[in-house]
């Protein structure tokens, strides 16, 4: 047995009292505090403000579920394969939150704070931040890259969360310069790419998590912790509604044998 300690200001447990966060779990959280306030609370070890919160559960419910996507999608089939894995169903899901999915929310984040780290002072208008904008979509083109949270492959002509998401960080005053920066490229970028593309939900929550001042190396984090309750939203319908059967045999029934590709 050893004394060393080990410190921490998360959970910690005793005969007959859980102290989290330094409040009594049982009297000053449970009943208390909302799930999205704590999981705040839980990554900055501060309490949020109505308005961070705010702001905070309108990403989650931004990110929670779009659909029949990749991870929707698998975390189905995973379940047909092995209805007794619960968890691991859900980890599958969890685990294609990448570049194409979910990851965009910390590409978009880091990228506006990247951007944001080469300026002393940031604008205080509109024209100023047309500028730093148009200059950064000209260097990203130069380089030949994407700028993250660009596009969307159904919501063409506007992403709904993406303004949504805007209104909401204004009216709680979190309008900050990453959401400011990330609007200033949605208002100049066809004058460097020739075409207007729309300003993704999955971007304008990076953006407002990082206005939040969210450490940038969880951004991929909370888009999986929302994500995780559209998942077990996925597993319930497919409880009541079963599909996975269906895409599965779709494919299984429907290949068609081929001879290997040629060495190359």
């Amino acid at each position: 047995m050893t004394d060393h300690a080990y410190e921490t200001a998360l959970g910690s447990s005793t005969k007959d009292k859980i102290t989290l966060l330094g409040q009594d779990l049982a009297e000053d959280v449970m009943g208390t505090v909302g799930f999205g306030e704590l999981a705040f609370w839980l990554a900055t070890q501060r309490r949020p403000s109505k308005g961070e919160t705010r702001v905070f559960e309108a990403v989650l419910a931004a990110l929670a579920d779009h659909g029949f996507t990749p991870t929707a999608i698998v975390t189905r089939l995973t379940y047909l394969s092995a209805p007794d894995s619960v968890q691991g169903a859900l980890a599958a899901g969890l685990l294609g939150g990448g570049s194409r999915f979910l990851g965009v929310t910390e590409d978009c984040g880091r990228f506006l704070h990247d951007v944001l780290t080469t300026v002393d002072t940031p604008p205080t208008d509109d024209e100023g931040w047309d500028a730093l904008a148009l200059t950064t979509v000209e260097n990203r083109r130069a380089e030949r890259k994407f700028v993250p949270g660009l596009g969307h492959h159904v919501h063409k002509d506007g992403d709904p969360r993406t303004r949504r998401l805007f209104e909401i960080a204004a009216e709680e005053g979190l309008r900050g310069p990453h959401l400011e920066l990330f609007a200033a490229i949605g208002r100049v970028h066809p004058r460097v790419l020739g075409k207007t593309l729309p300003l993704n939900g999955a971007g304008v929550c990076g953006a407002a998590l990082a206005d939040l001042g969210l450490p940038l190396e969880l951004l991929r984090g909370f888009a999986l912790l929302a994500r995780t309750a559209g998942l077990i939203g996925q597993l319930a319908e497919e409880l009541r509604h079963p599909v996975a059967n269906d895409i599965f045999l779709s494919v299984d029934l429907n290949n068609r044998p081929v001879p290997p590709d040629p060495p190359a």
